[in-house]
């Protein structure tokens, strides 16, 4: 058995990789502690590590793994933003899970502007306490209405589908458009300005960083909604803040925040939040937050493990990575 140190380990994630590592003869070494330079350490006398989005692969800790002989760092996610490709270049095999689930990503985008909308969430804690008011509780149809979706991959693709579905009129942005899809592309100057609600589907890198700023913020229409289901680094947390209190911003759906690697994934409901920024975000009525919750479903976390675990079984058969992700290639691009 091949062993394979899992570092930021959760009860749902054991379960998928129970059923495909053994049989593939893998063993896998389960550690809470999330993977950086101080935990790096408890991969030794293993074939590689699997990590996940808040796992820290930064140059220290690539090379530490170099050092104890570890030439695989196996992603359970299709994001990368975490891992430093350049220190990795030549020296480790960063193979990641580009499409576990685009449904399930997408209809929790649409989950969370329903939500926010129509003041599902308000009402069921109203309810609850048999408070059957309706007052406040207005929101708008969604049928008409100009979205716009940056990132026009697997997911948002799915999410444009669900919104055609509802009679939206959709437009979206991507640097990389797709002449075959039926997708009414537009420059991002048009998108905010024409956009009563904005959808974000694309990576973070140099170029996505902080899209969503002060700068772009006072382009959008005013009372525009903010769906991020996909890194929180693509909003300036304090920019969208600034953004809500002036009403330029109507509401944000947020899964994702640019300092949640400490925070998110655990239960901090004994302890006083240490972030100001996300704190005063949570306080508002507008804002709808849950902890990068969208790819949690039960097929998305089966094809998880399956699409890791093969993608370590070709690692260790010397066959081609079909998911490797290649520095030159990025620096290509």
């Amino acid at each position: 058995m091949q062993k394979f140190a899992f570092f930021d380990t959760k009860p749902y994630d054991k379960p998928g990789f129970e059923k495909y590592g053994p049989p593939a003869g893998i063993e896998f070494k389960y550690y809470e502690s999330k993977l950086n330079e101080d935990t790096a350490g408890l991969a030794d006398g293993c074939s590689g590590v699997i990590v996940f989005v808040n796992d820290t692969v930064d140059a220290p800790v690539i090379n530490r793994l170099y050092d104890m002989g570890i030439r695989l760092i196996a992603l359970r996610c299709a994001g990368f933003n975490n891992v430093d490709l350049k220190t990795a270049c030549g020296k480790m095999h960063i193979v990641r899970v580009p499409a576990y689930s685009p449904y399930a990503v997408a209809e929790h985008a649409m989950a969370m502007l329903l939500t926010s909308i129509r003041r599902i969430h308000k009402a069921y804690n109203r309810t609850r306490e048999f408070n059957f008011s309706l007052n406040g509780l207005s929101g708008f149809d969604l049928h008409g209405k100009n979205v716009g979706v940056i990132g026009t991959g697997k997911i948002g693709k799915v999410f444009i589908d669900i919104c055609k579905g509802f009679g939206m009129q959709v437009c979206a942005y991507d640097p990389y458009p797709d002449p075959s899809a039926d997708i009414h592309y537009v420059t991002l100057k048009e998108l905010f300005a024409g956009s009563d609600i904005i959808s974000l589907h694309c990576p973070l890198t140099n170029q996505t960083e902080h899209l969503i700023n002060a700068e772009t913020i006072a382009c959008m229409k005013k009372g525009v909604v903010i769906i991020n289901t996909s890194r929180g680094g693509l909003i300036d947390a304090e920019a969208l803040t600034e953004g809500i209190k002036t009403k330029q911003v109507g509401a944000a759906c947020l899964d994702v925040y640019e300092e949640e690697s400490e925070i998110f994934y655990e239960d901090n409901s004994g302890h006083i939040l240490q972030d100001d920024v996300l704190a005063r975000l949570i306080s508002m009525p507008n804002v709808l937050l849950t902890s990068h919750q969208a790819f949690l479903t039960e097929e998305a976390l089966n094809n998880i493990a399956e699409i890791t675990v093969r993608n370590i079984e070709a690692f260790l058969k010397g066959e081609t990575l079909e998911n490797e992700i290649c520095y030159q290639d990025m620096r290509q691009k």
